[in-house]
Parts: structure tokens; C-alpha cells; sequence
């Protein structure tokens, strides 16, 4: 049998007050809040429907001056903004968008002469493109919007029941470190596990949701070169109404479609990469694994059990036999028994809980023990109704179940006499004294002894029993799946 050796915590005196204030040293190590990623590339959306709509405007603008010539051309200039509001979403100088606008601006100076006979052309022509650009824009905006809001709020959810277990482990443990009995749903290996549980499922959200954001950057990457190209149309059929009729006007508006196509697909984004690196998802940064989160008294003694392994026990009808489990006994005193030993896929829910120091242990024909005592595993209702229950267990070997026999008895004798020790029923199994040896006469060899003991208070049995037998099984699963 290979027994794992466990972390052990510091020399550090345990209070109740050391216990409590040591958690902002192991405070989970959580992932960077992404809330700035998907605020960066919704305002980013939100510039590119700017320029957009900057660019519907600037149509519009040229579609009324026909009919007052340089008179509207004013107007059209006053479509430019200068600056671009929404300069810093982009490259300063030429080469792209904000050099597109300045050339625009200087291009439409140049113009003074229009004509009505293009206003039909560029209403029907050029305005639809841009149009349907805009609302793609602000469909794509409100998507990334509400998908990472939607993401946002599991993770808070996900965090906010992580940080509420993690609060009663701390509360318990230390309670555990000063002394009594403590109820079965509040056993620091039981609230370990369950705030192991509901870390993988904080970081299986906050994975989502970096998958979310980052599928949201690959994708805009992409759509930008959708705008950037939708845009070219447009001002590339903007150009053939204009130069329809004269050939200077048109040459000015070629000039503007050809600085709008001079600008690659990616050059605006992989400008906006390198400016905001310290922001934006790096995509070869691996995702978080279970394995890198830690929370505060993870490693405390009371939460690593003294022997763990699985174990078969019989059933009350015969006719089922034996049924194998996992069996942990923890520092606090309990016997717990679970289907399997998966923290990450369910809730680790004990199904029978015998709290040892009121218990007592015999050993059979070197491969069995038994236990007798009350099943607490059912809440201060449930217990209220137990019945004192002999339980027979089995390994898979003599030498472990000397193991297991040898830690039971430790801890009931921990419990001092007048505690509830006892002979167990000879018909099942011969009594093992709480005071001497184990199976045979000989003291068993220790399976898994604890780092640190605590003084356990007595806690008298019930007088009524009833017979139930079971089995152990050697300890095959003492690590994680």
C-alpha cells in the first residue's frame, strides 16, 4: 500500500484569530478580472459604428448638397468630425482610418461642383452598403454585449458560493483547532472537498468565459476586415456616381477610394493588438486547470484523512452481500463512507457517518472488523432517530485491515473510559478492547497516522441496536482521479 505524504502547515500558533486573518495569504489565485477585454472590444465596436455612421452622414450630406452645390458642400465637411472622435481606437497619421478621414476632408474641399442628376444614384447606389454595415455593427456590438455580461454574471455566481465555502472551512477548522465535537456537515475534510468541488466549478466558468471573450477577439479580427472591405465598396461606388460627370470630381473621389483600399485588412487590428497587449486575451496563455486553484486551510490537518481507501461492507439483506465504497476516517473523529472518491464531478455527500469515539471496535477473521454505533450521517433530525447499528466490514487483505482496525481503535480509545466502548456482539466477530491490541492480539500496523491529534470529548451510545455487517477493501484510491 503507497501512502501519499501530505502537505503539512506551519509551526504558526492556531487560533481562532490566526486562522481567520492567514486568508488573504490563500486567497484563491483567481483569473484576471476579464470585464476590461470585453469593455475594450465593445467600445471598440462602438467606434467602428461611429465611423460607420460617420460615413452614412458623409453620403447623406453629399446626396442634399447636389441641389445647392458648394453652398451644401459645407455641410458635407461638418459630416467629418476633426478630430475623429474615436482617433485613439486607431493609428495615428496615414495608412489608416484616420488617415482615410483626413483625406477625405481634403478630397471634399476640393469639390464644388455637383450636380442633381447624382442625387438618385447615390440614395439607391452607395447609402444601402453602409446602411446595412451600420446595423450589422450594432447587432455584433449588442451580441458581445450581452454574451459577456451572461458569462460575467457565472462567474460571479461561481465565485461568490466558492468564497461562502471557503468562509465555513475557515470558520470550522478553527474550530476544530480549539476543541469539541463538531456536527458531520461542518467535518473540515467534508467542507475541503466540497470548496474543492465549487473551485473546478469557478474555474470551469471563468474557462468559459475566457472562451467566450477570446472567441469574441478571433472573431472580430475577422469582421473588422468585413468592415474595413465594406467600406471600400462603398466609397468605391460613391466614386463611380461622382466621376460620371466630371472627371476631375471623379479623380478627387478615386483618390479617396484609393487611400481607403491602401489600408490592409489587418492593419488597424494588429495595431489595436499591439497597443492593448496588456489588455486583450493572450491567446497561448494556456486555460486554467483545477490543479493550479488553492484556497485558504486546503492543506490543514483536520482536512486529510488519517486512512482512506475503498472499503466493502454488507448490506442488511443477505441476499445483496457486500457493495464496495470509499471509506475516509478524518482527524475530527468520523468514520465517513462515499460511492467514489470524485470531488470535481459531484457533491462528496457522505452516506453513512460513525463518529469512532462513540463507537466500538472488534476484529473478526483477519480480513473483517466491525463497528458498532450510530449512522450520523443524516442531520440532527436523522440522528435524533438512529439506532445503535453494528456494521461489518472487509479488506481486500489481513494487513489492511489491520490497518484501518489499528486507526479505530486509536481514536476510540482517544475517547477515555465510560465513553460508549463495549464488546461487540460475538456472533459477528470477536470485541477488540479499546485499552489493548488489535486483530490476533497484536497491535495492528498503522495505515495512515495522522500529523497532528485533538483531544476528543466522550460522547455516551445509545443503549438500542440493531445488526447490519459490511466490508472494506484495501486502499487503492488514497489520491485524487
Amino acid at each position: 500500500m503507497v501512502l501519499t505524504k501530505l502537505p503539512r502547515r506551519s509551526s504558526t500558533v492556531k487560533t481562532v484569530s490566526t486562522t481567520n486573518t492567514a486568508k488573504s495569504d490563500d486567497d484563491p489565485a483567481l483569473e484576471a478580472d476579464m470585464s476590461n477585454s470585453s469593455k475594450v472590444l465593445y467600445n471598440r465596436l462602438q467606434a467602428w459604428k461611429h465611423v460607420c455612421g460617420y460615413l452614412e452622414n458623409y453620403i447623406t450630406a453629399t446626396h442634399k448638397a447636389h441641389e445647392s452645390q458648394s453652398k451644401e458642400f459645407g455641410k458635407i465637411l461638418k459630416a467629418l468630425p476633426e478630430p475623429l472622435e474615436d482617433a485613439s481606437h486607431f493609428s495615428e497619421g496615414k495608412g489608416g482610418v484616420v488617415g482615410l478621414f483626413d483625406n477625405l476632408r481634403t478630397n471634399t474641399g476640393a469639390i464644388v461642383d455637383l450636380h442633381r442628376d447624382t442625387e438618385k444614384n447615390l440614395e439607391n447606389l452607395v447609402l444601402p452598403i453602409l446602411k446595412q454595415l451600420h446595423q450589422e455593427i450594432k447587432s455584433k456590438a449588442e451580441g458581445v454585449e450581452h454574451g459577456a455580461e451572461k458569462c460575467a454574471k457565472q462567474v460571479r455566481k461561481a465565485t461568490a458560493a466558492t468564497h461562502k465555502h471557503i468562509e465555513m472551512l475557515g470558520k470550522y477548522t478553527a474550530a476544530f483547532d480549539v476543541g469539541g465535537k463538531l456536527e458531520p456537515a461542518h467535518d473540515p475534510y467534508i467542507l475541503r472537498r466540497g470548496t474543492s468541488h465549487r473551485m473546478n466549478r469557478q474555474v470551469a466558468e471563468e474557462n468559459n468565459y475566457r472562451e467566450e471573450m477570446l472567441q469574441v477577439q478571433n472573431s472580430l479580427s475577422l469582421f473588422e476586415s468585413h468592415i474595413v472591405k465594406t467600406m471600400q465598396a462603398a466609397l468605391l461606388q460613391f466614386s463611380n456616381c461622382m466621376g460620371a460627370h466630371s472627371g476631375s470630381v471623379g479623380k478627387l473621389y478615386a483618390n479617396m477610394v484609393d487611400t481607403a483600399q491602401q489600408i490592409p485588412d489587418n492593419f488597424e487590428w494588429m495595431n489595436f493588438s499591439v497597443r492593448n497587449e496588456e489588455i486583450l486575451i493572450n491567446p497561448d496563455k494556456p486555460a486554467r486547470t483545477i490543479s493550479d486553484a488553492i484556497f485558504p486551510n486546503q492543506t490543514h490537518s483536520a482536512t486529510k484523512a488519517l486512512i482512506e481507501g475503498t472499503l466493502e461492507r454488507k448490506s442488511r439483506a443477505m441476499i445483496k452481500g457486500y457493495s464496495p465504497g470509499y471509506y475516509a476516517i478524518s482527524p475530527a473523529g468520523y468514520l465517513h463512507g462515499f460511492k467514489d472518491n470524485d470531488d470535481y464531478n459531484r457533491e462528496p455527500t457522505a452516506d453513512i457517518s460513525l463518529y469512532i469515539p462513540e463507537c466500538s471496535i472488534g476484529s473478526g477473521d483477519g480480513v473483517k472488523f466491525t463497528i458498532k454505533g450510530k449512522d450520523v450521517s443524516g442531520g440532527k433530525v436523522g440522528q435524533a432517530f438512529s439506532t445503535t447499528t453494528e456494521l461489518t466490514f472487509k479488506a481486500h487483505s489481513k494487513e489492511i485491515a489491520e490497518d484501518w482496525l489499528d486507526v479505530l481503535t486509536k481514536l476510540a480509545n482517544r475517547s477515555g473510559p465510560g465513553s460508549g466502548s463495549g464488546a461487540v456482539s460475538q456472533t459477528t466477530s470477536p470485541a477488540v478492547s479499546r485499552t489493548t491490541s488489535g486483530a490476533h492480539g497484536i497491535p495492528p500496523p498503522v495505515a495512515q497516522p495522522a500529523a497532528e491529534t485533538t483531544e476528543i470529548p466522550p460522547a455516551p451510545t445509545a443503549a438500542t441496536s440493531q445488526q447490519e455487517e459490511g466490508t472494506i477493501a484495501p486502499l487503492v484510491d488514497a489520491g485524487r482521479p
